[in-house]
């Protein structure tokens, strides 16, 4: 019902023009292409597909008055809350799962394309294995599995925060409009922080409104990882770990208090 599919299918029609587009590029070329769209698009779509399913969920069922039924029976409010984002995260898994299949499919039939004309340009021989490998190492790296990995963290970041202001905004327009704008701001606030503290003497009162600043809103740059994949780049344990912890930690913060913003509403 929520046309999740169409996400799947503009994704599939994206990476495999793009593959298309890149025929004349050298293998290396290629492959950094496709793997820089690929997983943009995968980010881009599944914050799209988290926002988007997060935002109707509770206004719909208030309309519907299905919240009503549900509520009047034993169920508290922190399990039906629970229960709708782990919904999310499920459908988002799935959508991931499913970008991620089609973005190896293509890869793969990418790589054997590749792979085939190197078997013609060279004969035989210790040559053609130098090549062949060469072609393997640059297409399937170890950091594409953490990477996709953090997408999906980064959207489930975003259905949490989605589901925080939905129990007490007004409409589900305006949930999405306002996780439009902290999507935004968390992107530009690392940036837009570092250049205040550089350029201006900031006293007690900015340091902390920074502080604040950064506490309330993530900082989303901390998951963009896209760069360090296509270049080939080995994404550290460390770094991936505190990714993964920075993720969760916001995800069950927006959590409570959005349980808590819900346990207080009159219904």
């Amino acid at each position: 019902r929520l046309k999740v599919f169409y996400f799947v299918l503009i994704f599939a029609l994206l990476i495999i023009g793009s593959s298309a587009f890149t025929a004349k590029l050298t293998f290396q070329e290629q492959f950094q292409v496709l793997k820089d769209v690929s997983l943009g698009a995968m980010s881009i779509f599944t914050w799209l597909l988290a926002v988007l399913a997060t935002a109707m969920l509770l206004p719909k069922d208030i309309e519907d008055r299905t919240l009503y039924t549900i509520l009047a029976k034993p169920v508290p409010r922190f399990e039906y809350l629970l229960g709708k984002l782990l919904g999310v995260f499920a459908l988002l898994f799935i959508a991931l799962s499913l970008m991620s299949v089609v973005f190896v499919i293509v890869l793969y039939s990418r790589e054997q394309s590749v792979i085939a004309l190197a078997m013609q340009e060279n004969s035989p021989g210790p040559q053609l294995d130098a090549a062949i490998a060469e072609v393997k190492a640059a297409t399937f790296t170890t950091s594409l599995i953490p990477g996709i990995i953090v997408i999906y963290l980064k959207a489930a970041l975003c259905a949490a925060l989605t589901l925080l202001l939905s129990t007490f905004a007004s409409s589900w327009i305006f949930t999405i409009i306002v996780s439009v704008v902290i999507y935004l701001i968390g992107h530009v606030q690392p940036i837009a922080r570092e250049y205040w503290l550089t350029t201006t003497s900031v006293g007690a009162g900015g340091k902390l409104f920074l502080a604040l600043v950064s506490l309330l809103f993530p900082d989303l740059t901390a998951f963009n990882l896209v760069d360090d994949i296509v270049a080939g780049n080995v994404i550290a344990l460390g770094l991936f770990l505190k990714t993964v912890a920075l993720g969760a930690t916001y995800i069950a913060a927006y959590f409570l208090a959005g349980y808590f913003m819900f346990s207080t509403k009159e219904l």
